[in-house]
């Protein structure tokens, strides 16, 4: 498919089917993730892929038991951890570049897995601290982000959008997107 249909196709998926997906497939989205751009070339980010059911369960322990993020964990055959180094990046004028590093990384992850007729749903509401006890990560390291990968059990619906001119400006904030 296209480019710009696979970013139109992307949704947040929270039903999946338990089949595996192919090794050569993760390898496909996380080569996509590789080729992320990041600041100064740095690389800081790295991927677990966690496909144990005992350590999915693990790492749904560091969510709220109310976060409907919880079933599609435990229902997708894979999760996707995204971490990153911050001493593999910078901070300048308050940013934390490995945060826009590393999203941008699983950015790339996603859109592949979409065009791959995958599943993802990016998820960063949960406790660090217990991702990273359960899967040994070194306290230096962030985990900005995770999702479940597999395939869609669900409709990839339309989401609402707002307007270009709501969000885009011409020249200044809040100038008129259409002249």
């Amino acid at each position: 498919m296209d480019f710009t249909e696979v970013i139109r196709r992307r949704r947040s998926i929270r039903a999946y089917k338990s089949d595996p997906v192919a090794k050569e497939m993760i390898e496909q989205v996380l080569e996509a993730a590789r080729q992320a751009p990041s600041w100064k070339n740095l690389q800081c980010w790295r991927f677990i892929v966690v496909t144990e059911r005992e350590r999915r369960e693990a790492v749904a322990q560091a969510f709220s038991p109310t976060n409907p993020g919880v079933k599609a964990l435990l229902e997708a055959p894979h999760i996707v951890v995204l971490c990153a180094n911050p001493s593999e990046s910078e901070v300048w004028e308050g940013k934390d570049f490995y945060m826009l590093d590393a999203g941008l990384a699983m950015e790339h992850l996603i859109l592949a897995a979409t065009d791959l007729g995958l599943a993802t749903c990016w998820q960063g509401l949960f406790h660090e601290d217990k991702i990273k006890e359960a899967l040994g990560i070194p306290p230096e390291i962030r985990v900005p982000a995770l999702t479940p990968l597999g395939y869609p059990n669900q409709e990839r619906n339309q989401r609402p959008r707002k307007l270009l001119g709501e969000i885009a400006f011409r020249e200044v904030w809040a100038g008129p997107w259409q002249s």
